[in-house]
């Protein structure tokens, strides 16, 4: 009996036990009537056969011509029970004979097993198992569909059922089969159904009373997927704005107490992300923990980078700025020349860890992906951190009173020149946990930093020089501009736009968003 005939008749003709005996001895036409017979008995041990089938590991042994599961080991094969897995011991090659899959097999195999797992334990497989049959349908599987959608115990899925359902529906001859599904879809805002109905309109065989409901149910779906796209992109604008925000606190820093143009900050942040890169070679099974140890290691190196910068170089070009700007300009060449000479020129690939991994689908057409999600919190707590540094630590109290009157500082006893090596290296260390976050969203490479220490600027002058407040507001408004942008104009013009509306806007208040004034606290 075939899988059309028992499942549409309900009954079973042969149990799993007693079709299985015959497997050994049919050919291959008769292998596949015996698949459908088995996939038809609803039986919780086919997924487990046909999984082993579809590998190519299903062979029967000779001596006992029964079915085993075997892994060919050089000239001799290790037999296990295929459904338990239990060890059979050894057998030469005579002894077994593997059963043949071909390309016409492995189909059926796939449709037949994704109609046997709609019955299975798990609901993320029983899931699965109605994407797999929704993509590729056939009458014997939306005829299961129907009889699973009864005792479907998860509302979720019976829904997912349903509108498979109608889907399919749409693709039939039936004016009132036709005119249910659209009234069963028409809650529904998906992709899915939307690709439905747009292949449902362009039927020249349609009622105009179909056409109306049909268009009118495509329109609300187009507009709602519309909106979420928005909604997305206003995601990954906070994405965006977030990065920024990690990459240009430590410039708002450095830039506003003592107004050095500092561009190695993007190498600074690049070295942030070749030490998250290290430890995850250091650690290779373990990568969610070498990513979190990296965030302190990164600190630490880019500060201890940045120290070694402002003590060696940029103490002894205060009040000249020009030559403070090529100084650091020839700093990032050497770093991107040190990276490549040590790491080679190729760009890395930091793993993201399985907590980081996937997307969180909130409704149809809003998918949010877990590493932006991380990123833009990590971002928002640094920032907090950092703001409380400034706030309620002694070093954030001397490097106010320096960004303020460096002369009325240094008369009240505190060390400017040390402030300012304190200062640069907190900022370079903010720098290179910006790097471990950008090692979650792209490759790590020499030229990592240089993409973003332009924005980076632009982020610490229209938000306000030395104001962290600002840089925040700034970073976050150029980042979700850009993202709105972006489907109208493309990326390039996108930022062409941007950059226009930023110098007309500085020629209007040059100071920024949030402008010094007078004594008052910039930090």
């Amino acid at each position: 009996m075939s899988l059309l005939m028992a499942v549409a008749m309900g009954v079973r003709a042969e149990s799993f036990d007693e079709i299985l005996e015959s497997f050994p001895s049919a050919n291959a036409a008769e292998r596949r009537t015996l698949l459908q017979d088995l996939a038809a008995t609803g039986d919780v041990r086919v997924g487990t056969f046909f999984e082993v089938i579809a590998r190519g590991a299903l062979y029967v042994d000779r001596r006992s011509d029964t079915l085993v599961e075997g892994v060919r080991k050089g000239s001799r094969y290790e037999l296990s029970n295929w459904m338990t897995g239990e060890a059979l011991g050894e057998a030469g090659r005579r002894d077994v004979r593997r059963v043949p899959v071909d390309n016409q097999l492995r189909g059926e195999l796939d449709r037949l097993l994704a109609t046997a797992q709609l019955s299975a334990a798990s609901a993320a497989v029983r899931r699965a198992a109605i994407q797999r049959i929704a993509s590729n349908p056939s009458a014997g599987a939306l005829e299961a569909m129907r009889q699973r959608q009864g005792v479907e115990p998860v509302a979720e899925l019976r829904l997912e059922l349903t509108a498979t359902l109608a889907i399919a529906s749409l693709a039939g001859d039936d004016a009132s089969e036709m005119r249910k599904a659209l009234l069963t879809l028409s809650e529904r805002r998906d992709t899915a159904v939307r690709a439905a109905l747009v292949n449902f309109l362009a039927r020249d065989d349609l009622a105009p009373q179909l056409t109306v409901q049909a268009q009118t149910l495509l329109d609300r779906i187009e507009y709602r997927l519309r909106v979420m796209g928005r909604i997305e992109s206003v995601f990954f604008g906070l994405s965006l704005g977030s990065v920024l925000l990690l990459a240009a606190i430590g410039l708002a820093i450095t830039f506003g107490v003592m107004g050095v143009i500092n561009m190695a900050h993007g190498e600074l942040i690049m070295l942030g992300a070749y030490t998250t890169w290290v430890l995850q070679q250091l650690m290779p099974a373990m990568p969610g923990a070498a990513l979190l140890l990296a965030i302190p290691a990164a600190f630490v190196v880019s500060g201890a980078m940045g120290w070694l910068i402002e003590r060696s170089v940029i103490s002894r070009l205060y009040g000249r700025p020009l030559e403070t700007l090529l100084a650091t300009f020839g700093i990032s060449l050497i770093l991107q020349q040190m990276v490549r000479t040590v790491f080679g020129p190729l760009n890395r690939f930091v793993v993201t860890p399985e907590w980081l991994s996937g997307a969180w689908t909130v409704t149809p057409g809003l998918t949010l992906t877990y590493n932006r999600l991380a990123i833009l919190v990590f971002c928002l707590m640094a920032f907090f951190a950092l703001m409380a540094v400034m706030r309620y630590t002694r070093l954030g109290l001397h490097v106010r009173a320096v960004s303020q009157n460096r002369e009325m500082a240094r008369a009240l006893g505190i060390r400017s020149a040390r402030v300012d090596a304190m200062t640069f290296a907190l900022g370079s260390g903010v720098a290179g946990i910006a790097g471990v976050a950008l090692s979650q969203l792209t490759n790590v490479g020499p030229n990592l930093g240089q993409a973003y220490i332009i924005d980076s600027f632009l982020v610490v002058v229209f938000g306000g020089v030395g104001n962290l407040w600002g840089t925040l507001v700034g970073a976050f408004s150029l980042g979700i501009t850009t993202k709105l942008l972006e489907p109208a104009t493309g990326a390039v013009l996108a930022k062409i736009l941007l950059l226009v509306a930023l110098i007309l806007f500085l020629q209007r208040r040059p100071q920024g968003l949030f402008p010094k004034t007078g004594r008052q606290d910039a930090i």
